[in-house]
């Protein structure tokens, strides 16, 4: 399916892949692994055209659709819907041309074609995927415009899904998601009948959806068989194995060298000498291993303990407006050293919860107690906006350390992870995960006693997320995290609350019996629901609608069964007329004729009898349904 070979690729000057190859077959569902920086996104660009090579191919079979998110978020008045039942254009171009079409043997081939893509089921698969994405079916109907960017990236998402490219390029697809549709995109994935390259984080992602693994490391490309865990194992073990093997070669050169200097000059050894100086002529040198290590996380203990519970409430409401309440009936504690990760979908109340514990927002209704002294801070990635961007890391602790000596400050910013070439580096010109180290140090700066962060791993590869659950465990206050990260929960929180129904409860299972609830048989029980709602009225007038829809179906199968009879009927005519012997006799050249048109009648038959059963069966099919 894709060929990579000797690819090298470059940047503003900078080399990111240099004579790299490599070979996805047809149907291979793989991520796409490195460090933050090392080119994975170019990699995608040079994929799609985008980007030219300085060296090398890149290949794939010919008419291959090729499929990736779009970079801007659909914004216009169309309804969500349709926006993704546009984005498959074959389906969108024969509806339009069945509309106009006149030659019957076209029109069947339209719907053949139809038949073939499964376009009458076209609006349910793109309801499925956006339903699984978070929208429901009222959502579905509203215009994009409506939406943030963030749900307008979904749609993206949901439109390159349903359009099932060949070759789908899916680029940190979770960013935009949340839990809920990060289980679903998961499975999807999966199940997914063509061949993926996924650029991805997320270990459980990466374990689960895809059976192999691309690393980029050292500008090269090297496939491994099997989840993120198989590889990091299988890394790890070749790493230990070609250090010795380097230690054993160092040894054994070193041993080459001392006898060549000391024989040499013997007649007696010059032989020797002369065959072990070629044998260190040829003996290839074994690369170190280059293991990059990722900078640590450090977070400020607390300045002043404070006791439990830090945060008690009792049957508190809040909202953004008066008598409207997001969350009710909160009656919840949360104690000086507890590690908690809601769960829940996008838009039940995640924020709300972050931003009542934070004092942005106050209870409506109930009583909050908070403990005195408590220092709350909050990182959230849309923050990343409030950085300044024309001043540095540095510029930005100083406001924080006015009279503090410049030592002082370049230390405290080097405890946010951030290199020494980077600490002078305008916010604007830093990546994504040193924005996000930057944002994260700052706001942890005065030591909280209860530090919520809010999809902190978006911009970080799985190195820094690493060292991110170890600061959070080392971290002596209180956590509260939302996250899409199911291996950041698990490593670091020993308790779930769910945001659900308008309300925050304990959660009693595990992220295994979360993953569960949310996709085994959720869909079929929220169907059902939905069935039993529908009167038998509506089922009447449903069923008169699809009749109706099928009305240029039925007219295309009786135009068929009349052409299939014109050419039963003409075919009759040639073998009664071949059945006089004297034919052949007093026109030989009429009879082979004759014989070489009944055979194209009888082909031409046969196509017509199986267009007629495809027909058919769609409009059996689609009256059932």
């Amino acid at each position: 399916m894709l060929t990579i070979n000797d690819l090298s690729l470059r940047i503003a000057g900078r080399l990111l892949l240099d004579h790299a190859s490599l070979t996805l077959p047809t149907g291979t569902k793989a991520g796409l692994v490195g460090r933050n920086g090392t080119g994975k996104t170019t990699l995608f660009r040079a994929i799609t055209g985008d980007l030219s090579a300085e060296t090398g191919s890149i290949g794939m079979p010919k008419n291959t659709r090729i499929g990736q998110v779009a970079q801007e978020a659909p914004g216009t008045e169309e309804s969500l819907i349709e926006i993704v039942l546009k984005a498959d254009r074959e389906r969108m171009s024969l509806l339009e041309e069945e509309r106009t079409a006149k030659d019957p043997h076209r029109i069947a081939e339209i719907h053949a074609r139809l038949a073939d893509i499964g376009a009458h089921s076209a609006e349910a698969r793109a309801a499925t995927i956006l339903a699984g994405l978070g929208f429901d079916a009222e959502a579905q109907k509203r215009p994009a415009s409506s939406f943030s960017g963030g749900w307008r990236m979904r749609v993206a998402l949901a439109a390159v899904l349903f359009s099932e490219p060949d070759l789908l390029l899916l680029d940190e697809p979770t960013n935009y998601l949340d839990l809920e549709g990060t289980l679903w995109l998961e499975n999807y994935v999966a199940k997914y009948p063509h061949t993926v390259l996924l650029i991805s984080h997320d270990r459980d992602l990466l374990n689960r959806a895809v059976q192999s693994i691309v690393h980029l490391d050292q500008k090269k490309l090297t496939f491994w068989r099997g989840g993120y865990d198989q590889f990091e194992r299988q890394r790890g073990e070749q790493m230990v194995l070609q250090e010795k093997e380097r230690a054993k070669e160092s040894a054994k050169r070193k041993h080459m060298e001392a006898f060549v200097e000391r024989f040499r000059a013997k007649a007696s050894k010059a032989r020797q000498a002369q065959s072990r100086l070629k044998a260190l002529e040829k003996m290839k040198p074994i690369a170190a291993v280059v293991d990059d290590t990722v900078t640590p996380f450090a977070f400020p203990e607390p300045v002043k303990t404070v006791a439990s519970p830090i945060v008690a409430m009792q049957g508190v409401s809040v909202g953004y407006e008066p008598g409207h309440p997001i969350l009710k009936r909160l009656s919840l504690r949360i104690d000086a050293d507890d590690r908690i990760a809601l769960l829940g979908a996008n838009g039940n109340g995640k924020s709300t919860f972050a931003k009542l514990l934070s004092g942005r927002l106050k209870p409506e209704a109930g009583t909050m107690t908070v403990a005195p002294g408590l220092k709350v801070s909050i990182f959230a990635q849309h923050q990343l906006d409030d950085l300044r961007p024309e001043e540095s890391a540095i510029e930005h602790v100083r406001r924080m350390m006015l009279d503090a000596p410049e030592a002082k400050v370049r230390a405290r910013v080097a405890q946010f992870g951030l290199s020494t070439e980077k600490m002078a580096t305008p916010a604007k010109d830093l990546s994504g995960g040193e924005k996000a180290r930057l944002l994260m140090g700052l706001a942890a700066f005065d030591g909280p006693n209860l530090f919520i962060l809010d999809e902190p791993t978006n911009h970080l590869d799985i190195d820094s997320r690493e060292a991110l659950i170890h600061a959070l465990n080392d971290f002596p206050g209180a956590v509260l995290l939302i996250s899409h990260d199911r291996h950041l929960i698990e490593a670091t929180v020993d308790r779930l609350w769910l945001v659900r129904d308008g309300t925050v409860s304990p959660y009693d299972g595990d992220l295994s019996d979360y993953r569960q609830q949310v996709t085994g048989g959720a869909a079929d029980r929220r169907d059902r629901r939905e069935a039993e709602k529908v009167s038998k009225a509506d089922k009447r007038r449903e069923s008169a609608q699809r009749r109706a829809a099928l009305e240029p179906l039925a007219k295309q199968i009786k135009a068929t069964e009349g052409l299939m009879e014109r050419l039963r009927k003409r075919v009759d005519a040639i073998e009664t007329e071949m059945a006089a012997p004297s034919l052949y006799e007093s026109d030989p050249a009429k009879a082979t004729r004759l014989a070489k048109e009944r055979a194209e009648l009888n082909a031409n038959l046969a196509s017509q009898e199986d267009i007629w059963l495809t027909l058919s069966t769609q409009y059996e099919e689609a009256l059932a349904e």
